[in-house]
C-alpha cells in the first residue's frame, strides 16, 4: 500500500513535473528517498505567569508568546469545529490514507504550472504536515534570521517540499489515528497574527472556549484558517472584511468571512452534519467577533507589571544553559514552551502595598524625577510577597511621559532594575552586626565627638584607609560624644558608627554586608567597587553611600529577623509544562550570614529602634505595633533619598522614596501639602499593618548577655600626669578621654589632678580629667596629740581650727585629739579650717567648747 501510494502520489504531481522539466523517474527517485518519519516537536504555546489567591486557586497575571496558543484535548473541542474543518478543508479526510489523490490531481497542476492560480489541494493532513515543518523549524532557529529562513523553507511553493510533504502525511496517517492527526490539526492551524489552535481562537474572537462555540462561530474560525491575513476578524476597517462592510448597498459584517463561513456552511450540509434548519439559521446569523486582547506582556497587568517582568529576568537567567551561550533557553520556554508559572506573590500584601503607594508618591510631579518602591520578603524562605513602584511600567519606546519607565527600581541591573540607590543610614545595620561579631557589646561606649581628624581606619582586603579631613555631622547637629553602640543606632548617629568603624576591619563589614543582603552593589559590582572601577570600600560606606537595590535591603532585613538567615530572593514557586509536568523552579539559596546569637543583639537593638528611636514614626501610625518589630530608618546626604526599612519574624519590608534622577532635596519638596521626605512612613505601616495581621508575628529572642553587658576594663591612675601623657594613657587602655576644667588639688600646678574613675569602669565609656591648681598642701596628723599642742600646729601650717568634743570612757584620751577632717591623708588650702575632735569625759562635767573656731588665741593664753 506504501508503494502503490507513492505511485499514486507521482502519477498525480507528473503533470506539473512535465512542465517544470523534472522526469517521472526522477521523481519517484526522489520520493522513495525522502524521509518517511517526521518528528513532531512540542506545539509552541503561549506562557502563563499565575498568582495565587487567598483561596489558594491561581489566578492568570499574564501571559507570554510568539504563538498565542493554549493546545486542548480533541474532547475539548467542539463537533461543530471538528465538523466545519473537514468538511470546508477535505471532505473525504476519513476516507484517505493522508492524501487525497483526488483533490491532489485537480490543484497540483495550478499550484506548479506557472502563472496557475494557488488552489487548496492540500488534505488536511498534509498541512497539518506543513504547520509542523514550520513548527520544528521556528523551535531549532536561534535568531530572527534563522526563523525566517525556516518558515520559508517550510513553506516553498516547490515539488521537492510538496513531495516531502506528501511522503510525511503518508507517514503520518500509518502512525496516528485521525482524531488524533485532526486534534492536532486543529491546535497547530493559523488563525490570523499571533493566534494559534482553536482554543486561543475562541478566546480571542469571541471570548468563549474550543467546546462552547456556536455552529457559525465554528464555522467562521475555520474559514479563518483558508487565508487568516484576508478572512481574520480583528480588522474592523477592513473595507471588504470590517464590521461595516457595504455588499450591494446592504450592510454585510465581515463580508470576506461570511462568504467563507456560508461555504463552509454549506459543505456542512451537503455532508449530512448539520440540518438544513441549522444550515438557514446559521447562514443568516450575521458575524459578530467579540476581540478579547490577551493580556500579553507584563505591561498587561498594570498591577503586578514590575513584579512580572522581576519573573521574566528570573526565568531567563535560571533557566538559561551555561553551554549555549547564543541562546537563551529561559526566553525561548517563555515565549513557546507553554509554561504554567505559579509565583510567589500575595496578592492581597501586592493590592496594599500598591494602594499605599499610589495614595502618597504620585507617579510623577514636576519638581523632581520622582521615585517610589516597596518590596516585602517572607522571613525564612526569600519568596517576594509584594513588589511594586510608582511609575507606570512601559516598554513602548514610542511612548514617553515623566510617569512611565521600564526600569525596576526594586531590583538590581541583573534583573532588568536600576544601578541602585544610597539607602543611608539602614546600611549602618551591616556596621552593628560586624560590632557584635568581632566581640564588641551594645552597651559599650566610643568617643563620637564630631571631628575632621578621623585618622587611618582598618581594612584587611585592601589594606589601611585614611580619611583625614573627613568631616560627617549628626542629624540633629551638635558636636556628639561619648555613646554606647545602642545609643548611636537608636539614634541613627553618624559620628558613633563611624567610631564604632574605627575599631572594626572595614572589610569585615564590606563581607557582612554582602552576606546579608545575598548580593552586592545593584549595578553589579562588589560593595565598594562599582561596575568598571577598582574603588575600595571606604569608611563613608558606612554612613550608606553605596547603591543598592532595595529588593537586597529586604533580604537583609529578614536575615536579622530570621535568625541570621539569608535567603535569596525567589519569585517563582512551581512552574509546569504545557503536559502539566514539572520543570524545576529557580530555588533559594539560604545561608547562616551571621550567628544567631549576633542575631538576636542585632534584633533587641533593632527593635528599641521601633519603640524609642528613628522608628517610632512609622509605628505609632499602626494598628498591629504590639507585633514585634525591628526596624531602621535612612536619609542620604542632601536628603535625596529616604528609607524605612524593618521586619516582623515572618515578614520584612522596605520602603523608599527618592530621586530616580537628579538632586531634589525631599525635605524642601512637597507633595499634598506634606514634606517628601516623610512618605515612607506612611506607606510602610500599612503594608505591615496587613503582614502583620496575615501572617502574625513572634517575639525575637533574648540577646546574650554578653551583647548587653559592657565590659569592664582597668583604668590607669593618671594623677600627676601631663594632660597629654595622661590622656594617651587613657585611650590606649580602651577609654574616651576629655579635660574638664581645673580642680583644686595638691598635685603640681598644670598637671592632672582628678579623674572621673579608676579601677575598672566599662569599655569605652568617657574617663573625665581635671587639671590641678597646684593650690592644696597635705594637711597634718594631729591625730593623738593634746588638743593645744594639735591646733598650734594647724595654725603653724596656715589653716584654721575648729574643735569638737567626742564622748569617750577612756581617761587617756580625754583632752586628746581623736579624729580630724580633713584627715592626715587629705589636702586644703590655706586658710580653710580643719576641725579636730577631742576627746571628753562621757558624763563628765566642763565646758564643752564644740564648735568653737579658735582661729585666734584664746583668752588668758589658752584653755
Amino acid at each position: 500500500m506504501s508503494a502503490l501510494a507513492g505511485v499514486l502520489v507521482t502519477a498525480a504531481v507528473t503533470p506539473a513535473l512535465a512542465v517544470t522539466g523534472l522526469a517521472a523517474n526522477n521523481s519517484i527517485t526522489m520520493f522513495e528517498n525522502l524521509p518517511g518519519f517526521l518528528e513532531i516537536d512540542d506545539l509552541a504555546q503561549k506562557s502563563t505567569i499565575y498568582a495565587i489567591q487567598p483561596d489558594g486557586s491561581p489566578a492568570a497575571v499574564t501571559s507570554f508568546y510568539d504563538d498565542n496558543r493554549e493546545e486542548v484535548e480533541f474532547d475539548y473541542i467542539s463537533q461543530y469545529l471538528k465538523d466545519a474543518a473537514v468538511a470546508g478543508e477535505d471532505p473525504r479526510y476519513y476516507e484517505h490514507g493522508g492524501i487525497d489523490i483526488k483533490g491532489t490531481l485537480s490543484a497540483v497542476a495550478n499550484e506548479f504550472i506557472p502563472g496557475g492560480s494557488t488552489r487548496g489541494g492540500s488534505s488536511i493532513t498534509q498541512q497539518y504536515v506543513k504547520n509542523v515543518l514550520i513548527n520544528n523549524g521556528m523551535n531549532e532557529a536561534t535568531t530572527e534570521e534563522e526563523k525566517e529562513a525556516a518558515y520559508e523553507e517550510a513553506t516553498a511553493t516547490t515539488p521537492e517540499r510538496k513531495l516531502k510533504e506528501m511522503r510525511y502525511a503518508i507517514s503520518i496517517d500509518k502512525k496516528y489515528s485521525k482524531d488524533d492527526i485532526l486534534k492536532g490539526y486543529l491546535n497547530i492551524a493559523a488563525f490570523g497574527g499571533q493566534v494559534y489552535g482553536v482554543q486561543s481562537a475562541a478566546e480571542y474572537y469571541f471570548g468563549t472556549n474550543a467546546k462552547d462555540l456556536t455552529l457559525p462561530q465554528a464555522a467562521s474560525l475555520i474559514a479563518i484558517v483558508n487565508w487568516p491575513e484576508k478572512f481574520r476578524l480583528d480588522y474592523p476597517d477592513s473595507e471588504t472584511n470590517g464590521a461595516n462592510t457595504v455588499v450591494d448597498g446592504e450592510n454585510v459584517p465581515y463580508a470576506d468571512n461570511k462568504s467563507r463561513r456560508d461555504y463552509i456552511l454549506k459543505e456542512m450540509l451537503s455532508e449530512k452534519k448539520i440540518t438544513q434548519e441549522d444550515y438557514d439559521a446559521a447562514v443568516a446569523t450575521p458575524v459578530q467577533p467579540d476581540i478579547h486582547e490577551p493580556t500579553s506582556g507584563c505591561q498587561a497587568s498594570p498591577y503586578y507589571a514590575y513584579f512580572c517582568d522581576y519573573v521574566t529576568w528570573e526565568i531567563k537567567d535560571k533557566l538559561d544553559k551555561a553551554d549555549t551561550p547564543d541562546v537563551n533557553e529561559g526566553a525561548e520556554m517563555l515565549s513557546r514552551g507553554g509554561l504554567n508559572i505559579y509565583t510567589t506573590i500575595d496578592m492581597q500584601m501586592q493590592d496594599v502595598a500598591t494602594q499605599a503607594l499610589r495614595d502618597n508618591v504620585p507617579s510623577s510631579i514636576p519638581e523632581m524625577d520622582l521615585g517610589g518602591s516597596v518590596v516585602s520578603v517572607e522571613v525564612g524562605t526569600g519568596r517576594i510577597l509584594a513588589m511594586v513602584q510608582n511609575t507606570d511600567y512601559n516598554v513602548d519606546p514610542e511612548v514617553t511621559g515623566d510617569n512611565y519607565s521600564a526600569v525596576n527600581y526594586n531590583s538590581g541591573i541583573d534583573y532588568g532594575g536600576s544601578s541602585g540607590f544610597q539607602p543611608g543610614s539602614t546600611f549602618k545595620t551591616f556596621t552593628l552586626a560586624e560590632w557584635l561579631i568581632e566581640g564588641h557589646s551594645l552597651n559599650e561606649s566610643m568617643n563620637a565627638t564630631k571631628r575632621n581628624n578621623w585618622g587611618t581606619f582598618n581594612d584587611s582586603c585592601n589594606g589601611p584607609v585614611n580619611v583625614d579631613g573627613w568631616d560627617p555631622g549628626n542629624d540633629e547637629g551638635g558636636n556628639g560624644g561619648y555613646w554606647t553602640a545602642l545609643f548611636n543606632t537608636i539614634n541613627s548617629e553618624n559620628t558613633g558608627f563611624i567610631a564604632m568603624a574605627k575599631q572594626l576591619d572595614l572589610c569585615g563589614i564590606k563581607n557582612t554586608a554582602t552576606a546579608l543582603m545575598s548580593a552586592g552593589r545593584a549595578d553589579g559590582g562588589e560593595l565598594g567597587t562599582p561596575a568598571g572601577t577598582d574603588w575600595t570600600f571606604q569608611p563613608s560606606a558606612v554612613l550608606g553611600t553605596e547603591e543598592v537595590a532595595p529588593l537586597s535591603m529586604a533580604t537583609a532585613f529578614a536575615a536579622y529577623a530570621g535568625g541570621g538567615v539569608s535567603c535569596t530572593p525567589i519569585a517563582i514557586d512551581k512552574i509546569e509544562d504545557a503536559e502539566g509536568n514539572p520543570i524545576e523552579a529557580p530555588k533559594s539559596t539560604c545561608t547562616q550570614a551571621i550567628t544567631p546569637e549576633v542575631a538576636a543583639g542585632m534584633d533587641y537593638a533593632l527593635n528599641k529602634v521601633m519603640t524609642q528611636g528613628t522608628g517610632t514614626s512609622s509605628l505609632y501610625k499602626m494598628d498591629t505595633s504590639g507585633t514585634p518589630m525591628i526596624g531602621k530608618t535612612g536619609t542620604t546626604d542632601n536628603n535625596e533619598a529616604t528609607w524605612m526599612s524593618g521586619a516582623s519574624s515572618k515578614v520584612a519590608t522596605v520602603v523608599g522614596v527618592y530621586n530616580a534622577t537628579g538632586h531634589v532635596n525631599l525635605r524642601n519638596t512637597y507633595i499634598n501639602g506634606e514634606q517628601a521626605a516623610v512618605l515612607r512612613h506612611n506607606v510602610w505601616p500599612r503594608v505591615m499593618d496587613f503582614a502583620n495581621m496575615k501572617y502574625g508575628g513572634d517575639a525575637f529572642p533574648e540577646p546574650n548577655s554578653e551583647y548587653l553587658t559592657a565590659p569592664q576594663a582597668n583604668v590607669p591612675s593618671v594623677i600627676g600626669l601631663a594632660p597629654d601623657a595622661a590622656q594617651k594613657a587613657i585611650t590606649d587602655a580602651g577609654f574616651g578621654v576629655a579635660l574638664d576644667g581645673e580642680v583644686d588639688s595638691a598635685q603640681p600646678k598644670g598637671t592632672i589632678g582628678e579623674q572621673s574613675a579608676s579601677g575598672t569602669a566599662p569599655r569605652g565609656s568617657q574617663i573625665m580629667l581635671k587639671v590641678s591648681r597646684g593650690n592644696l598642701t597635705a594637711v597634718p596628723n594631729v591625730v593623738g596629740q593634746q588638743a593645744d599642742q594639735a591646733e598650734a600646729a594647724l595654725k603653724q601650717a596656715g589653716y584654721r581650727v575648729k574643735r569638737a568634743s567626742e564622748d569617750t570612757t577612756d581617761d587617756s584620751k580625754v583632752g586628746i585629739v581623736i579624729s580630724q577632717n580633713p584627715g592626715a591623708d587629705g589636702t586644703a588650702k590655706p586658710g580653710d579650717t580643719i576641725t579636730i575632735s577631742v576627746g571628753k569625759k562621757s558624763g563628765g562635767g566642763g565646758n564643752d567648747d564644740s564648735g568653737t573656731d579658735t582661729d585666734a588665741e584664746l583668752p588668758g593664753g589658752g584653755g
